[in-house]
């Protein structure tokens, strides 16, 4: 194991629910995502860190998830997104194959971070790598809300989220009595659906 995802796992922890990924989807994925990300995918499998609150997924299951969100967008013309990861609350991080990890998206205020530049092929891992150093588990939590989700409902699996019924955006709380434990790809394309994308205002 390297050191960078050694230090990931001193951060996150031990995987959940991990699956192995067959060398058909990596081979699918070379040439688009970053070789080191696809080693990962190799050596760890796909599955949820911090006791669930990110994951590493297969960006398959999410392409129509990703479609949802960003077709009719400026982000359609300005490069081709795959979803590498997600938080339990529906942060999704979209890398670009030729932007890298340019497009984070706060599923659960339709709201959306940006970074505006292009790397080359060469940069590509070392880009991967600070993807994940500079992950932490807090900034994937809501309002303080993941490990009273988690005792209430249980830890999640890899095509699970946890999400507000009725959603935020449509006048929903956040508070625990109005998280539920959904299924993933779903509720991301229903959320997807309730407000326009617009980017941070910081």
């Amino acid at each position: 194991m390297d050191k960078v995802f050694a230090r990931f796992l001193e951060k996150f922890g031990d995987p959940v629910d991990r699956r192995e990924v067959p060398v058909s989807s990596i081979e699918a994925y070379r040439g688009k995502l970053p070789d080191q990300l696809l080693e990962y995918w190799a050596e760890h499998g796909w599955c949820g860190y911090g006791n669930g609150i990110f994951w590493i997924v297969n960006p398959q299951e999410y392409e129509g998830v990703v479609a949802s969100w960003i077709e009719g967008t400026q982000f359609e013309k300005r490069d081709t997104y795959h979803l590498i990861a997600r938080g339990a609350f529906g942060d999704l991080y979209l890398w670009g194959e030729k932007t890298g990890f340019s497009l984070k998206i706060t599923s659960v205020f339709s709201r959306c971070v940006v970074h505006d530049f292009e790397i080359t092929s060469d940069e590509m891992d070392r880009a991967l790598q600070g993807f994940l150093l500079c992950r932490d588990v807090k900034s994937n939590d809501l309002e303080g809300l993941f490990d009273r989700a988690r005792k209430k409902f249980g830890t999640l699996r890899h095509d699970e989220m946890y999400g507000f019924v009725p959603a935020l955006m449509l006048g929903g709380e956040a508070t625990l009595d109005h998280l539920e434990k959904l299924k993933a790809v779903e509720h991301l394309i229903l959320l997807s659906q309730l407000s326009e994308l617009e980017p941070y205002h910081f």
